[in-house]
C-alpha cells in the first residue's frame, strides 16, 4: 500500500479523525426500500456506494446493477465479504442462521467452509475475532452493542416487556397515537431518552465523537422527535431498524437484503460487486470507466465541513453519467448540493419528500436525492436551493443549507481527501 503524499489538513479528515479498525456497523442503518426507488438501479446502470455492513450494497445488485462499494474501513469490507461469500454458497435458511437472524451453534463450522472466498486481510480479521462470528455477524457492531444496551439495560427502567410487545403491535395510525399518548411517552421515557441518545453518550457507546463535530443544538431532542414520527407514523409491525432496537434482532420484520424475494438475484448477482478500501471520490476515479448512473452517499456529508463536504461533491460530479442520481441523508448536520453545481444539478423536492416519509430508519432527520442534468448547461435546473429545501425538510429546527452556504464552526478549509491505494 502506497504512502499518502502529507496534506496540512489531514489531521481535519474523518479517517484521521475517527478509528476504523473495527465493526462500527454490523447492519446497515439506511432504508434500502427508499434508497432502491430513489437510485432506480437497474441492469446495466452502474452504481457508486459506501459499503457500510454491505446490506444497501447487495440489494443494489439484486435490481440489476454494478455496484462499486468503498470504504475506510477494513473490517466494514470484511463484513461485506463474508456476506458475499455466505450469500454465495449457502441455502437461505442456512445465510438466516449463519448470518444471526435465526439461532445456530455451528457458525464457526459454517465459517471454515466459507473463508477460503475471502482475501487474505478479512479472513484474518474474522479469524482474530472468532467470538464476533459465533454470535452472528449482523450483531458485532458498536453501534449493535449500542442498541443492545438501551435494551437490557435502559428500556426495562421504562417499560414492561409485555408494553415492548404491544409496541410492535399492529395498529393503525389512530391506534399508534393513542398508544404513544397514553401507554408509552412517559415521564421515564423522556428522561431516559434523552440521557441515553445524548451527544455524550451516543459519541462514545455508539457512534464516534468526531461524527458530532459539526452539530448544532440537542441531538436527544432531534432522536426523540424522529422516535415519535416513527411510533405514531409508520407501521411500528413491519420495521426491521424498531424491530432491532426492540428485540435485538430482525424477528419480525427483514431488511430489503435479507427477504427472500431478492436472495437469487443477490446470489447470481456477486460478480456485478467490487469492493474498494478507501475513500469514495478515490474509488470513484478508480472505477470510473464511463461514469456512475447513481450515487448511495449514506450521510457521509455531515462528517466534513460545509467546505470540505462542497469539495468532495464536486469530484462525485466528475464521474457522475448525465441523469445521475445522487441520494443521501442527513442525521443531525444539514447538508445539500452546493449552489456552484446549480447548473449541473437539481434536487427532486418532491421525490426526497415522498421518500422520508416513509423512511423506516427513523433516526435521520433528512433524506436527499439529487439528479444531474443531462445537458448541464441548461438554465431550467438552476433552482433555489433553500427554498427547494425548506419545503421538504421533515424537522424545521435543523434547518438544511447548500454546502459552503454558512460556514460551520473550525471552517478549516479541509478540503483536500487521503489518498490510499485501494
Amino acid at each position: 500500500m502506497e504512502t499518502p503524499e502529507f496534506d496540512v489538513n489531514a489531521a481535519n479528515q474523518i479517517q484521521h479523525r475517527a478509528t476504523f479498525d473495527f465493526v462500527r456497523y454490523a447492519n446497515c442503518w439506511e432504508d434500502a426500500d427508499i434508497l432502491v426507488a430513489a437510485l432506480r438501479p437497474r441492469p446495466g446502470a452502474r452504481i457508486l456506494s459506501i459499503a457500510s455492513a454491505g446490506d444497501n450494497a447487495l440489494a443494489l445488485v439484486a435490481e440489476g446493477a454494478e455496484v462499486v462499494a468503498a470504504d475506510l474501513s477494513i473490517a466494514q469490507l470484511a463484513c461485506v465479504e463474508l456476506r458475499c461469500a455466505a450469500f454465495r454458497q449457502l441455502d437461505y435458511s442456512e445465510l438466516l442462521k449463519f448470518l444471526g437472524v435465526q439461532e445456530a451453534d455451528d457458525r464457526l463450522t459454517t465459517y471454515a467452509s466459507l473463508k477460503t472466498q475471502l482475501s487474505t486481510a478479512s479472513r484474518s480479521f474474522w479469524e482474530m475475532h472468532p467470538q464476533n462470528v459465533a454470535g452472528g455477524i449482523i450483531h458485532a457492531g458498536k453501534f449493535e452493542a449500542y442498541f443492545r444496551t438501551f435494551r437490557t439495560r435502559v428500556l426495562p427502567l421504562i417499560h414492561s416487556r409485555r408494553q415492548v410487545a404491544r409496541l410492535l403491535d399492529r395498529k393503525d395510525a389512530a391506534a399508534r397515537e393513542a398508544f404513544w399518548n397514553h401507554s408509552w411517552n412517559s415521564w421515564r421515557w423522556r428522561l431516559l431518552f434523552r440521557v441515553f441518545f445524548s451527544r455524550f453518550l451516543m459519541g462514545r457507546l455508539g457512534r464516534d465523537p468526531e461524527f458530532f463535530r459539526y452539530v448544532e443544538g440537542s441531538v436527544s431532542d432531534r432522536f426523540m422527535h424522529r422516535a415519535r414520527y416513527a411510533l405514531t407514523r409508520l407501521p411500528t409491525d413491519s420495521n426491521p431498524y424498531l424491530d432491532y432496537i426492540a428485540t435485538g434482532n430482525f424477528s419480525s420484520a427483514l431488511p430489503r437484503y435479507l427477504r427472500r424475494e431478492h436472495f437469487d438475484a443477490i446470489r447470481s448477482g456477486l460478480d456485478r460487486l467490487t469492493l474498494f478500501h478507501g475513500p469514495i471520490e478515490q474509488a470513484g476515479h478508480t472505477h470510473a470507466n464511463a461514469g456512475f448512473d447513481a450515487f448511495n452517499l449514506s450521510d457521509i456529508f455531515e462528517y466534513l465541513n460545509a467546505r470540505a463536504s462542497g469539495a468532495l461533491y464536486g469530484e462525485l460530479l466528475n464521474v457522475a453519467r448525465p441523469g445521475a442520481r445522487l441520494a443521501y441523508w442527513n442525521t443531525l448536520v444539514p447538508r445539500s448540493c452546493p449552489t456552484e453545481y446549480a447548473g449541473r444539478v437539481r434536487p427532486l423536492p418532491e421525490l426526497s419528500a415522498e421518500l422520508f416519509a416513509r423512511d423506516m430508519a427513523f433516526f435521520y432527520c433528512h433524506f436527499q436525492v439529487d439528479e444531474v442534468a443531462d445537458d448541464a448547461g441548461t438554465s431550467i435546473l438552476t433552482c433555489d436551493f433553500n427554498r427547494a429545501f425548506a419545503a421538504v425538510h421533515f424537522d424545521p429546527q435543523t434547518g438544511v443549507q447548500p454546502f459552503g452556504e454558512a460556514g460551520d464552526a473550525n471552517d478549516g478549509g479541509d478540503a483536500h481527501f487521503s489518498r490510499d491505494d485501494g
